[in-house]
């Protein structure tokens, strides 16, 4: 076999638009599981609001927080966090670029923070809070900024961080420069023994661009924005329409002692 490693984002990719995983998707991954594949999540999610929404794939790699956290058979790989001084000074820079009304979250170890009062079965235990009082080392913050200009305002005042807008809306991200899925994925193979080039890896937005370049085999979602599917190995079905489910079926082929092939 080829590919060691299954890597899936989550939105718009594993998931469907429900927030949940659908059978046959699941079944077909719990089977390349059963011929020795390793199976991982690489999400902007944070871990708790990740583990919300797997339960039951039980992933053996989670990269989450964009590529802040590394975790790999529960054991950490690796952490790139923020100084809760860096924090708040990033938090209070945004409210004067962007008003005092900004939506904020920050992902830290353990939780999910939110500024406003959110869906909870879209977001898997979100703490609410103004941050007025905000005293934790963070791995990944996000601004709801409204504007270009507000968005190249702040960007300038913060050339050090990895800074990516989320497609779905008017989502950017702040990580530490290196925080990003593909230099996770980078730890993650010096901490496993494989090789890049035996990951198959899965997405749909702007933060997969370099997972899917870096791995052997990047896979596009059909739903993906114009720039994943550019950079892609291939493009698949919708994550609405059991595009995984479909590919991986098509894909890894059983021979006739059912071991698993690529065709």
């Amino acid at each position: 076999m080829q590919y060691k490693l299954l890597l899936f984002d989550l939105d718009g990719t594993l998931l469907r638009n429900d927030k949940t995983i659908s059978d046959k998707t699941l079944s077909e991954i719990m089977r390349c599981r059963r011929q020795g594949m390793l199976i991982g999540v690489s999400t902007s999610r944070s871990k708790k609001n990740s583990t919300a929404f797997t339960d039951k794939l039980c992933p053996n790699v989670l990269i989450c927080s964009d590529g802040a956290y590394v975790i790999c058979d529960d054991e950490p790989v690796c952490i790139a966090e923020f100084s809760n001084d860096e924090v708040m000074r990033l938090i209070r820079d945004a409210r004067k670029v962007c008003g005092a009304d900004v939506g904020i979250t920050v992902d830290t170890l353990d939780e999910h923070y939110w500024n406003q009062i959110v869906n909870e079965k879209n977001w898997g235990g979100s703490i609410y809070t103004d941050f007025s009082d905000f005293k934790e080392p963070s791995l990944k913050i996000c601004v709801e900024i409204l504007s270009d200009e507000h968005a190249a305002a702040l960007k300038e005042l913060y050339p050090e961080y990895d800074f990516i807008r989320f497609s779905d809306g008017n989502w950017y991200k702040f990580t530490k420069k290196d925080a990003t899925k593909e230099n996770a994925i980078l730890k993650l193979c010096e901490y496993c023994g494989i090789k890049a080039d035996e990951i198959m890896a899965f997405g749909d937005d702007y933060a997969d661009m370099g997972m899917l370049s870096l791995c052997g085999k990047g896979v596009a979602m059909g739903n993906a924005i114009d720039e994943v599917k550019e950079v892609a190995d291939v493009v698949i079905g919708c994550n609405e329409e059991d595009g995984i489910a479909e590919f991986l079926s098509s894909y890894f082929v059983e021979d006739i002692d059912g071991a698993l092939r690529n065709k």
